[in-house]
């Protein structure tokens, strides 16, 4: 064991893990969508580490405006104005498509952005019931960690009162009797049982409705667009506001700059991080419209954080959005996003393992089965007792593929500066992969 690595397990505590079995990789460079181990072995960071660094590593600009920030100013309270803070707010707000009026509260993280956002939601309706969706993640802290409604949420049991679910769309797995001719009978059913929700659950003490604009690590669940607009309109019927979770479908994870914009809706607040800074310093925040600002002119908004609209954090936000806009990347990634659509595409009619794919821009997920007529998960849901996802991960990762898995899923959502060429080099593993994972079933 490399020095580096010993010291990291004796004072170190991983996410998600338990500790004795813990064997990191120790990382020594990256640059681009790549990055290096001590032993100098390549990895192409086809997760784009947390679905977060969607510029790759070493953006010179990121980086010259975080030193530039830190030789300036590098810390204020929040309770100054300064111009790094007036610029990034500027910029988020503009580019969320929010109209003019709308205003950010900068956190540093998505988990506190949600956190942040369900007290602005029940300080702004006076009411206190926030319905999310199962199969969702939004964060593992108290609040968002309730939101969340897949198997981490049970480490913040029994937590607050107020946090129901409700079933979002997921055709591919809805029960057995459902029948669904087209995306329209796909959204009018979920939608019933949402309003149905709404009106057992009293829509007088319901605050909002949060979503996943795309649902991110539970495998990229992408709803027909009724459905969003759907939404939109039970909430205008009872007064209840909608919350769109953007922190890991932001930033043009989806080819545009937020991903509810891909189905002509516009939610009350979004939430977002992750792609605002690259992850290269930490940031997030909510976007509230314009009637939710303007409440908070003469009441107390009950937030704050010593680290809210961090300068670094601010500087290297102008910096991500300016380069996102000078590398053109909306329209660059539209050739890669097309390849990475038409190679899953032909995983499901080649691969016995593969029962679904699902992509949106370079945000994609490839859902394994044992059986495609039963559409039996690989692994149960909340389970995998014989550890197989991890084997096949470490497959890929054995050829330099980086990513992870959640549940019978892994996702393929690479640095949105990949290249065709790099992009079918990669993918070429994932196939290689997937002839392993046929032989396994």
């Amino acid at each position: 064991m490399s020095a580096i690595k010993d010291k990291d397990l004796k004072y170190n505590l991983h996410s998600w893990s338990a500790q004795g079995a813990l064997n990191p990789i120790v990382v020594t460079k990256a640059e681009g969508i790549y990055f290096w181990d001590e032993e100098g072995k390549k990895y192409a960071d086809m997760s784009s580490q947390l679905v977060n660094s969607n510029l790759g590593h070493g953006n010179k600009a990121i980086v010259d405006a975080i030193v530039e920030q830190a030789q300036k100013i590098p810390f204020m309270g929040p309770a100054f104005a300064m111009d790094c803070r007036a610029d990034a707010a500027e910029a988020v707000v503009k580019i969320s498509g929010f109209p003019e009026g709308s205003k950010v509260f900068f956190t540093n993280a998505g988990a506190e952005a949600n956190e942040n956002a369900i007290k602005i939601a029940r300080q702004y309706t006076g009411k206190w019931k926030i319905f999310s969706q199962y199969r969702c993640y939004h964060g593992s802290s108290a609040g968002a960690g309730m939101l969340t409604g897949e198997p981490r949420h049970f480490f913040n049991e029994p937590g607050g009162p107020g946090f129901v679910k409700y079933d979002g769309p997921y055709a591919y797995r809805a029960p057995k009797a459902c029948k669904f001719e087209n995306d329209d009978d796909v959204a009018d059913f979920y939608l019933e049982l949402l309003e149905n929700q709404i009106l057992y659950e009293g829509p007088e003490q319901i605050a909002a409705i949060w979503l996943e604009s795309v649902v991110g690590s539970n495998g990229v669940l992408i709803a027909p667009k009724k459905w969003y607009q759907g939404v939109r309109a039970l909430c205008d019927k009872y007064e209840i506001l909608m919350v769109a979770d953007e922190v890991m479908a932001g930033w043009f994870r989806t080819g545009k700059a937020f991903a509810y914009m891909n189905f002509e809706y516009q939610p009350d607040m979004i939430t977002f991080a992750k792609g605002v800074t690259c992850g290269y310093v930490p940031l997030g925040g909510a976007v509230v419209s314009p009637k939710i600002a303007k409440h908070f002119d003469n009441t107390v908004m009950g937030c704050g954080l010593t680290y809210s609209a961090h300068p670094m954090g601010c500087a290297a936000a102008v910096a991500t959005i300016k380069e996102y806009q000078d590398l053109d990347i909306e329209n660059k990634m539209k050739a890669t996003s097309k390849l990475l659509a038409d190679t899953l595409d032909s995983y499901v009619e080649k691969h016995a393992c593969v029962g679904q794919v699902r992509h949106i821009g370079l945000f994609s997920a490839i859902e394994l089965v044992k059986d495609k007529e039963t559409r039996e998960p690989l692994v149960p849901f909340g389970k995998d007792p014989e550890g197989i996802m991890p084997k096949i991960i470490g497959m890929l990762k054995a050829d330099g593929f980086w990513t992870y898995s959640h549940e019978n899923m892994f996702v393929v959502t690479p640095p949105l500066i990949i290249t065709e060429e790099q992009l079918v080099e990669e993918m070429a593993k994932v196939d290689k992969v997937l002839d392993a994972v046929d032989a396994m079933i």
